[in-house]
């Protein structure tokens, strides 16, 4: 895991798998060598449930295209549904973008509902790790699982190098790292919106909340971080989508992305709440010089 986690740095990006859908390959490769230029160390998507799978493209030939796209650039699946693949297909595509692309594949595993998702994940990284034996057993790539809560840590503990979790405050990156202990990798997403308006900014912000419904594992770990019926009751508090979602100057969203770090986390996501491609690499172009010192202009 080292030298993936060495070339990684302190921040990367997080991208909408709906926004790379309807964006056409040659721009995409265009703005993944952007964000190259720009200082990032990774970009990352993640992969639609499997009952609405004409939300995103198919994670490994998404994240094909932008290891392609880069020279250097760390490409994370954030994460990829255990429902859409057999195991010893996911071990085999990660494994053969790890071949081809060494230290720059980082595969995060999650799922989609379920009545049990823990021992469902359990026994995808079981027959994932019966097939890495016999399918390019040299191959290797770290693996991080989309963990929130207390148990989800201790699989990603005995069973991952780390965890990737979505859509949490600074404070749950804290319980996290506590709960991990300092070696497991830490990469937490983190939702910015460079907007100083609050109405408008914790509008765009609402709406993000709104696409994982009222109550799911989102909503249930934000209570077990102590939120309650007046923050999640209706609409998203004031003070939960703040806690969420870093808004404001640059300099707002390079603190909370700082805060982040200072919490245990050791690489954060930055995912621009903004509706194409191109208008997201803008924002993490003026974020750009603030966090990696690279000029916006790269």
């Amino acid at each position: 895991m080292t030298p993936t986690k060495d070339r990684l740095g302190r921040f990367g990006v997080w991208i909408m798998p709906m926004t790379l859908l309807h964006t056409p390959v040659d721009t995409q490769r265009e703005q993944f060598a952007r964000i190259e230029r720009l200082g990032y160390g990774s970009v990352w998507t993640g992969e639609p449930p499997a009952a609405s799978p004409a939300s995103g493209r198919e994670i490994f030939t998404q994240l094909a295209l932008m290891l392609a796209a880069t020279e250097r650039l760390v490409a994370g699946a954030g994460v990829a549904n255990i429902r859409m693949r057999d195991p010893q297909a996911t071990h085999s595509g990660a494994a053969t973008l790890a071949e081809a692309y060494p230290d720059r594949v980082i595969l995060g595993l999650g799922g989609h509902g379920g009545e049990r998702p823990l021992a469902e994940l359990r026994a995808h990284l079981d027959a994932m790790d019966e097939a890495a034996t016999r399918i390019q057993p040299d191959a290797r790539y770290p693996r991080v699982l989309a963990a929130l809560g207390p148990k989800a840590h201790r699989l990603a503990g005995e069973r991952a190098g780390g965890v990737h979790p979505f859509l949490q405050p600074v404070e749950h990156t804290r319980a996290a790292r506590d709960a991990l202990g300092p070696g497991p990798l830490l990469i937490p997403h983190q939702a910015v919106v460079l907007d100083a308006d609050a109405g408008r900014a914790r509008g765009r912000i609402r709406a993000l909340f709104h696409m994982g419904g009222r109550e799911n594992h989102y909503t249930a770990n934000y209570r077990r971080l102590g939120y309650g019926d007046a923050d999640l009751g209706g609409e998203p508090s004031d003070r939960l989508v703040d806690a969420v979602v870093a808004w404001g100057d640059d300099a707002a969203i390079a603190a909370r992305a700082r805060g982040q770090l200072a919490a245990g986390a050791d690489h954060v996501l930055l995912h621009p709440l903004v509706d194409d491609l191109t208008s997201a690499v803008d924002d993490l172009a003026r974020l750009a010089p603030l966090l990696t010192g690279r000029s916006a202009a790269s």
